[in-house]
Parts: structure tokens; sequence; C-alpha cells
């Protein structure tokens, strides 16, 4: 087994496009559960029209501007939680968003949050296949936002492997046109190939906006 070890601020105030795959098998661990990161996205702030930050900070996006190493939660479409790593120089407001995982501790904990109410239970690959699962399966949510993710005193642990994840894929953000409808010009979204976890891709789909600073759309 790879030997993991706990990530410092250096590791994350790097540019978002060396961050996001460097989060590949990295292990976060919250409210009981861990996770293995499998899929993730990269989002670049106010050069990048796919992200909340794109035209400066508000109030919910402050986090974002920095310091790296800080947790931004965002409520997605007014039905789920999404998880994001704050990384990049600090005022640029870069931040990765955990796509999909697999709980390699916890999984009772997870299937507790994720079963509820279901007649049937999850495969356990789904259990944080998508970005709104694994947050849930971490018991992420708003609490959360703003969070230090290097202060052992939160609870919350992130963990990287030393050398990057083998078999990285890149491709379109899922969900994101970006400038001028073309998401090929932003192959920003990074996974480990042939992992079940892996999310499916979809395509962009035009949603209206329910606030100014953008709270109803599902990207950091």
């Amino acid at each position: 087994m790879t030997a993991l070890r706990p990530a410092v601020r250096a590791d994350l105030a790097r540019p978002v496009l060396e961050v996001a795959p460097a989060l590949l098998g990295a292990h976060l661990s919250a409210g009981g559960v861990t996770v293995r990161l499998t899929e993730v996205e990269a989002y670049a702030g106010t050069s990048d029209p796919g992200s909340h930050a794109f035209r400066g900070p508000t109030p919910r996006t402050e986090v974002m501007f920095g310091p790296a190493g800080h947790l931004y939660v965002y409520f997605s479409y007014g039905m789920h939680w999404c998880c994001n790593v704050v990384c990049g120089p600090d005022g640029e407001a870069a931040a990765v968003l955990l796509r999909a995982g697999e709980v390699v501790a916890g999984e009772e904990i997870a299937r507790g949050r994720r079963d509820a109410g279901r007649s049937r239970p999850h495969p356990a690959r789904d259990l944080a296949r998508g970005p709104a699962r694994l947050a849930s399966a971490l018991g992420l949510d708003r609490q959360h936002d703003g969070l230090d993710l290097l202060d052992p005193a939160t609870g919350v642990d992130l963990l990287l492997v030393p050398e990057p994840a083998a078999a990285v894929r890149s491709g379109p953000r899922v969900g994101v046109s970006g400038e001028g409808g073309d998401a090929s010009r932003y192959p920003w979204r990074f996974w480990v190939e042939g992992e079940p976890t892996v999310s499916v891709y979809r395509p962009a789909v035009r949603r209206p906006r329910t606030r100014p600073d953008g709270a109803g759309a599902a990207r950091p």
C-alpha cells in the first residue's frame, strides 16, 4: 500500500491545474468516513467562466480567494452540498471540486447517510460517486464551508500520495460549457482510468441561475 502523508499549505498553493491531478489517490477523512479520491475538476476563479468566482469575490465565494487549504462547500440547485479544496496562490480564487471517490473506511457510517430512507442499499461504488454523494458520505455541509483542512483540530484530514496516481485521464468538466459553449477548451476534469467509482460524464445543460452570485450553479 502506498504510504500517505498529511497535506501542507505548499502542496495546495500551486496552480490549480497542478493541484487537481495531484489530489487523485488522496484520502479525505471526515465524520468517521474516509474517501480515496478518484475524480476531480479544476476551476480557475476570475480567469475561468465556469467558476463561481469568475466575476470576483462575493460573501459566498470569499473563501475561494485564499489562503489555500480551506474547504469551499456550496449548495447545488437547492438540493445537494458539494465540496471543493481551495488552492493556488492567495488571492486567485482557484478551487478543485471533489467529484468522486471510493469509501475506504467507515462504510457503515457512509451507508447510514446515503441509504437512509431507501428500500435498497447503494452499491459500494456509488456511495461517493459524484460530488453530492461524496459530500453526503463524508457528512460535509454548510458548517464546513471555510474549514481549514490543514488544522488538525478540525477533525477533517487530507492525506496525499507521494507520487501522482497512475493512468490519469482528463477531459471536459461535467455540466460546464465553458466560454463560448465549447467544453473542449477546458479539459479540466481529471480521473483515474478504470476506476468504477468515477462518475458518468454529462455535457452541459443550460439552467437558470437562482441568485445573482450563481448560488444555483453546480460548479465552484
